[in-house]
């Protein structure tokens, strides 16, 4: 089975739209224990924290995406932006890489990886 790549701000941003759906859940969660008012303020305050968090991953994500290179993808003529070295096109998934030694090559998310460099003397 080949793994499927998408975008990576597209990755980050669905992240924290599922962190709203489970802090939602684990609230409506609570309502089961309205008769024990303790274990259901846990579930309320468990689920109003995952949508804080989720609310500062799209922050960060938001903050992110300014800095990203905005480039226009060679197959769909769509502009798209790129985090790191390599990136999937948002619209079709076209492989992107910014770095002219990767051009050709078979993509591989590996490559946005900083690789220890060892101590040379």
């Amino acid at each position: 089975m080949a793994k499927t790549y998408s975008n990576k701000i597209n990755k980050i941003r669905s992240f924290a739209l599922a962190l709203i759906f489970i802090g939602v859940i684990v609230m409506y969660g609570g309502i089961f224990f309205r008769d024990n008012p303790i274990v259901m303020l846990i579930f309320i305050t468990l689920g109003m924290l995952s949508i804080l968090f989720s609310m500062v991953v799209y922050f960060w994500i938001g903050m992110l995406s300014t800095k990203a290179v905005v480039v226009t993808c060679p197959n769909c003529e769509k502009q798209t932006k790129v985090l790191g070295r390599v990136d999937m096109c948002m619209y079709c998934r076209e492989p992107l890489t910014l770095d002219p030694n990767l051009e050709g090559k078979e993509f591989n998310e590996d490559y946005n990886k900083k690789k220890k460099e060892s101590a040379q003397n």
